[in-house]
């Protein structure tokens, strides 16, 4: 296999760097644009609030990262079926009843893996692509939830974990200002890292995503190895759903459609290639808090939602024409 001659970034100046240095820029610039909290107290407790909403597109991200390392052309259109999925059955186990809350992350997330389970087996054993087949899986998911509740979901969170989820954790009367849910992603980032680095998957995921034919011949299973990041993903987007849920306390059938298209962005803008095989999870959770400061900026700035998803789009064609590579360029 010939070396890369594309153009290579310094490490200090690395894709997942870049995205956050320019998620610390927004985010500073903005602060003088509003009315209001432009000290130092005042744009620390508005950082802390983006980290806060950041977490819920963290989490999610977070498979989303797995299945494009694997490469394959491989990108989870099902995701935000998943966090819908997962939500509903959290929801009715619950049943607004802190009790159930472990039963029903168990359900959640066998509920997601199942999904990823079919993803995989479509993509690597039935050579379905990957676009087709998770957007064929999201429509029969979100068709099956709709024929089975028919539009109504009874249940939802309980109040203890409402309360961690959305409010900020004080240890011996001191809050830190920070969410469970934050919490939560600091975990999975301890998590994703761990398998990505210090494990044989994550060593063959990134083989695979780099070249399969070359990957096979090195001994590694291409096929297990790829359904595993499918199921992978299904199970993190299903405990993002799971979180989600957490969150706004009760359900209803598109909330995890608007987390679809921001986290693929994060993960491009985190400077994980498309064709798979280069990238980091830290590098999709620096894209996150890209994403999430300008939403914010855009918000505040009272833009149309539908000039967002432009803006957004451009955005992330911009950062596809600077770290993408083609897979070409590896052979």
């Amino acid at each position: 296999m010939k070396k890369s001659i594309g153009f290579q970034l310094p490490k200090l100046f690395s894709p997942p760097v870049i995205a956050l240095v320019l998620a610390v820029l927004l985010f500073v610039v903005s602060t003088f644009f509003m009315k209001g909290g432009t000290g130092f107290v005042g744009m620390l407790k508005r950082g802390k609030t983006i980290i806060n909403i950041t977490a819920f597109l963290g989490l999610i991200a977070a498979g989303q990262t797995i299945v494009i390392l694997a490469g394959g052309e491989g990108i989870d259109l099902s995701a935000g079926t998943t966090v819908t999925l997962a939500a509903i059955v959290t929801a009715v186990i619950a049943d607004k009843s802190d009790a159930n809350l472990p039963m029903a992350l168990v359900a959640a997330l066998t509920a997601g893996g199942m999904v990823g389970l079919i993803n995989g087996i479509g993509v690597a054993i039935l050579k379905i692509h990957p676009v087709v087949m998770t957007l064929s899986v999201s429509g029969v998911t979100m068709g099956t939830i709709l024929a089975i509740y028919r539009g109504a979901v009874q249940g939802g969170a309980g109040p203890w974990f409402n309360n961690f989820i959305s409010m900020p954790i004080s240890v011996g009367g001191t809050s830190f200002g920070f969410t469970g849910a934050v919490l939560a992603w600091v975990f999975v980032s301890i998590v994703i890292w761990f398998i990505l680095n210090k494990t044989q998957f994550g060593k063959h995921l990134f083989a695979i995503g780099v070249n399969r034919e070359a990957a096979h011949l090195s001994g590694v299973h291409v096929t297990r190895t790829a359904i595993l990041a499918y199921v992978l993903c299904g199970v993190f987007t299903a405990f993002g759903g799971f979180i989600v849920l957490g969150y706004i306390q009760s359900v209803y059938f598109i909330i995890g459609d608007g987390y679809l298209f921001p986290s693929i962005a994060a993960v491009v803008l985190g400077g994980t290639v498309l064709a798979g095989g280069e990238g980091s999870y830290w590098g999709s959770m620096s894209g996150a808090l890209v994403l999430t400061v300008l939403d914010s900026i855009l918000t505040s700035s009272q833009v149309d939602v539908s000039v967002r998803q432009i803006i957004l789009g451009i955005l992330l064609l911009a950062v596809i024409s600077l770290y993408g590579r083609q897979k070409a360029l590896r052979q």
